[in-house]
């Protein structure tokens, strides 16, 4: 079974939209893979769900932020980030990293095209949610 990180964007779109990250999460919950998070992911991801602009989007499917931030947290096994070295210019990328790290996953699965260019972080590949998908479809029986 893979073990994955998904940074929060990745996360954000599997909660509140149909589509490929939506089959992450859906891989989790039927038991296919193993999501790994921690508390500075987790943190962003609270922060984010409850954005303004999130909200009518919420509202409409009748979803409360708290319970889905709930949910996700809880299909998640969470590690303590390793301190890293500072890879990124942005601090929550490095909590990805850090996250993937310690979590010895087997991929991390982002949109993000600072971490996308990476492309590997310690002989963990960094990849899309579609390429993540596709590799999930071939471990599965």
């Amino acid at each position: 079974m893979l073990h994955l990180v998904l940074d929060t964007n990745t996360v954000l779109s599997g909660l509140l939209w149909s589509g490929t990250p939506k089959r992450l999460i859906a891989a989790a919950r039927a038991a296919e893979v193993t999501l790994f998070s921690s508390v500075p992911l987790l943190e962003e991801l609270g922060g984010v769900i409850l954005r303004e602009k999130f909200r009518p989007l919420l509202t409409t499917r009748g979803i409360k932020a708290e319970e889905l931030f709930n949910g996700y947290a809880a299909l998640c096994r969470i590690v303590e980030p390793v301190r890293i070295q500072r890879t990124s210019i942005d601090p929550d990328d490095d909590a990805v990293l850090a996250t993937g790290l310690a979590a010895s996953a087997d991929l991390i699965v982002s949109g993000d095209a600072h971490l996308l260019n990476l492309k590997t972080f310690h002989r963990i590949p960094i990849i899309t949610a579609a390429d993540a998908v596709s590799r999930i479809t071939q471990e599965l029986p």
